[in-house]
């Protein structure tokens, strides 16, 4: 079954290979979303489970997130890490007691599954993609009431985002209080595809409003919240995109990654920096991920995320260098030509460093001499 198509039926609705992108009013399925009274079909989501005995020291053992002790219903996230600290995967993770159960981005849903099938090891675990069973719905804590979500544990299995505030063991570099995500309420609902079908269903008949993906991106750009497939590429490092906060335990065992999300914390500084850009709104175009951000001629980084936000009008995430002065005035470039954009700082330049090194007095080679 085309499973992106499923809700095409919905009047007014405009479906892509990805999902379910608008139900005709980007802008009112915003305010919907954000008041509870729409749900959001996530197409571009992938359910992977992990049941086993050793799920979660084992999971805890890979990632940047302390999962060994974690309760059922509790939600968190977690990173695989490369070498060097990069970010490789990324996934939201709930455990009801039996399995655990990682949502994550589509477009990182396989390369995620295939790397935990070759870390298994002889450990007891059998992780496995739950497409063909589970589809994925978002929207706040009280639209999901509208929804089963499955429960083949006994537990419902919701995944509540922690964004923006600060997890056990993270730490946040944003400095503005309050956040511009704090306010935000979102969760996501793992659902059989009976469930998902009967959603369908009640929305082409209109009992149900719906939101699309369109709405769904401008709200967590609008909170500075990094996802996989938009904000990372082969350079991202956790903490340029504020994302201690909610997906690195600074304080957990060994994992792979975890000299360089030490080093950078305590030692050094993130060589990019996120920053939230207010678009001139006179256009109607928004920038294409990755497109150039100037200061003057020169390119200082790339947008990474844009948005045209019902309150905000347009608004982009995008990492720079992180030398670019914080109050630069920026272009992006567009289809139509140079933008004006002005910056937000979200991860500050002196980011990072915060161990305090006591600095040792050297002995002049003179007086070592005598």
């Amino acid at each position: 079954m085309d499973r992106a198509g499923l809700f095409a039926a919905v009047p007014g609705a405009v479906v892509d290979d990805v999902g379910l992108q608008h139900v005709g009013n980007p802008l009112v399925e915003q305010r919907r979303l954000a008041a509870g009274a729409a749900l959001a079909p996530r197409a571009d989501r992938v359910v992977i489970a992990v049941p086993g005995d050793d799920r979660l020291t084992w999971l805890d053992s890979l990632s940047s997130q302390a999962l060994a002790r974690l309760e059922p219903g509790v939600s968190t996230e977690l990173l695989i890490l490369d070498p060097q600290g990069h970010v490789e995967h990324a996934a939201s993770v709930v455990d009801d007691g039996a399995t655990t159960w990682l949502i994550a981005d589509r477009a990182d849903g396989t390369a995620l599954h295939d790397w935990l099938r070759k870390m298994r090891f002889r450990l007891r675990v059998d992780p496995r993609i739950a497409d063909d069973e589970y589809a994925v719905v978002g929207g706040t804590a009280a639209a999901l009431e509208r929804v089963s979500p499955a429960s083949p544990a006994g537990l419902p299995l919701v995944w509540r985002d922690p964004w923006p505030s600060v997890s056990p063991g993270g730490h946040a570099y944003a400095a503005v209080d309050p956040h511009p995500g704090a306010e935000r309420d979102w969760s996501e609902a793992i659902v059989t595809r009976a469930e998902e079908q009967r959603i369908a269903d009640a929305a082409a008949r209109g009992e149900i409003a719906l939101a699309g993906l369109a709405a769904v991106e401008a709200l967590r750009v609008a909170a500075w919240r990094p996802r996989w497939t938009t904000d990372v590429d082969e350079r991202a490092l956790p903490h340029e995109l504020d994302w201690l906060r909610t997906a690195v335990h600074l304080d957990k065992g060994c994992y792979r990654g975890q000299e360089t999300i030490a080093k950078v914390h305590n030692l050094g500084h993130p060589p990019r920096r996120l920053v939230a850009l207010q678009l001139d709104g006179s256009g109607s175009v928004l920038p294409a991920h990755g497109a150039a951000v100037r200061l003057g001629d020169d390119a200082v980084g790339i947008v990474t995320s844009a948005a045209l936000h019902h309150e905000e009008g347009p608004i982009a995430l995008a990492v720079v260098r992180r030398t670019t002065p914080v109050d630069a005035a920026l272009t992006v470039d567009t289809a139509d030509g140079p933008v004006a954009a002005a910056q937000e700082v979200v991860v500050p330049p002196n980011a990072g460093a915060t161990a305090n090194v006591p600095r040792i007095t050297r002995l002049s080679r003179r007086a070592a001499a005598q």
